[in-house]
């Protein structure tokens, strides 16, 4: 590692900016964040609108009282236009014995100017000590996606009530027991919603609740996972099973994900598979509810959007029985990843009116009683949810019903993953279309004429390619 990180105080501290064009302007916007007292030292003019820019922040000097600037500083930003003033600013910088940063001269740099995240009192930098500054903000800009705005305010709220905890609990344990309680539970969750007021309310409870040896019920959180691609993780979701104790999830949550879940966190699998329920629905509540009623953050992990064919009503429902607080962060459907992912378009204004999301197979495992007359009218898509073992009797059911042999289907079986599987026909053959290219589940049957477009795309790629 060459470069070592390090923060500097910036509370009564005095910094050195020689220069006054457009770079150092780019550097003091940085250093007019902080609570630090900037003297620019200009080297030929001051650029104009620069002084108006930064007006009660900075204390324009000469160069020649660079010395009585220095003299003061804790570190110095070396950004003058004439290559001249930047080696006579390096030399008198070097005789104080200050760090400094040069622009554009990393042989010359004590330290560097990093790329720079805040959110409040939470700051992050990234580096590349000048290999590649570009990769950095890449960098900056892939956590910005994962630090909401929110977590500033948070971070000052924390600050503010941290004198009350040191009032309140004496023993150093049962203080980081309320922080992690705090900063990963309900007073956070309420702080990134934009409800400050209820999290400090949420914080003072569990202040008291750590204070006094009362028995702390946790919150259960119910997570869409999304169909698998880990990027399709919501940043809400990503969160969550970050902050969990322990998880609950689905064999349909791919590993990929489950990756992501905090590695000292309690991994439990409740997945089910047709016919074969490792964990049946009611031990799941219960499970649930005894993790909470323990005082630990829990996840309900599941494939897809919980409210889609999810089982996440029946466990909301239980949980609030129960006394439980929960919360519910939907995933993209399964429907809708598989269709992006195949370039599946599920509605169009040539084809497709009304799309109807169902389900393929009842609570006992048979066929569900569906309205088949009006699912067979045309211009419209059917998106079948776990239809693989029931696909001949939905075929013959929807033939019956009067849609046409040759309505186009697609099958997709672990859309948006590496190992996806997407096949095209109608939907006379959808039984042969299954067997033959081996698909087992999880799949879903997509039925109306959106399913030829992809078809005709790769049969018209086919055509070219041989061409």
């Amino acid at each position: 590692m060459r470069l070592f990180p390090a923060f500097f105080y910036t509370d009564n501290a005095h910094v050195t900016v020689f220069g006054g064009g457009e770079e150092a302007r780019r550097k003091i916007r940085l250093l007019a964040k902080t609570s630090a007292h900037i003297t620019v030292v200009i080297d030929t003019e001051i650029e104009p609108g620069f002084a108006e820019e930064f007006a009660g922040r900075i204390t324009i000097a000469p160069r020649d009282m660079a010395g009585q600037a220095l003299d003061r500083s804790k570190f110095a930003i070396v950004a003058c236009r004439t290559q001249e003033n930047c080696d006579q600013s390096i030399i008198w910088a070097r005789e104080y014995g200050i760090p400094i940063n040069v622009v554009d001269q990393p042989e010359e740099c004590d330290f560097t100017v990093p790329s720079i995240l805040e959110r409040g009192e939470i700051v992050a930098a990234v580096g590349s000590g000048g290999a590649a500054p570009v990769l950095a903000k890449r960098v900056r800009t892939s956590l910005e996606a994962l630090m909401p705005q929110n977590m500033g305010p948070l971070s000052e709220l924390a600050r503010d009530f941290r004198p009350r905890v040191y009032e309140v609990l004496e023993d150093g344990t049962k203080r980081r027991q309320f922080w992690e309680a705090a900063l990963n539970g309900a007073p956070a969750d309420l702080a990134m919603d934009g409800k400050f007021d209820d999290a400090l309310a949420a914080m003072e409870a569990l202040l008291q609740d750590i204070a006094s040896p009362a028995n702390q019920i946790g919150t259960v959180h119910i997570v869409g996972a999304g169909p698998g691609d880990p990027e399709l993780l919501t940043l809400k979701a990503f969160r969550l099973i970050q902050n969990a104790d322990i998880v609950f999830h689905d064999r349909l949550v791919s590993d990929e994900i489950l990756d992501l879940v905090r590695r000292d966190a309690t991994r439990v699998s409740v997945g089910k598979a047709k016919a074969n329920h490792s964990v049946p629905q009611p031990e799941i509540h219960e499970l649930m509810i005894k993790a909470a009623c323990e005082g630990q953050r829990v996840v309900r992990l599941k494939g897809g959007d919980p409210f889609v064919f999810g089982r996440g009503g029946e466990e909301l429902e239980a949980l609030r029985d129960a006394g439980i607080e929960a919360s519910v962060v939907p995933g993209i459907s399964s429907a809708l990843g598989c269709a992006a992912s195949t370039g599946l378009p599920l509605t169009h204004r040539d084809h497709a009116q009304t799309l109807t999301f169902v389900t393929g197979h009842a609570k006992s495992g048979e066929v569900p009683d569906l309205d088949w007359d009006a699912l067979a009218k045309p211009a419209q898509t059917v998106v079948v949810f776990m239809g693989v073992g029931t696909a001949p009797t939905i075929a013959e059911k929807l033939i019956q019903a009067g849609r046409a042999t040759s309505t186009p289907v697609a099958v997709i079986e672990n859309g948006t993953r590496p190992n996806e599987i997407k096949i095209f026909g109608t939907l006379a053959e959808l039984p042969q279309l299954i067997t033959r290219a081996g698909i087992k589940g999880p799949a879903l049957l997509v039925i109306g004429e959106v399913s030829a477009i992809p078809a005709e795309a790769l049969a018209k790629l086919s055509s070219e390619a041989a061409a």
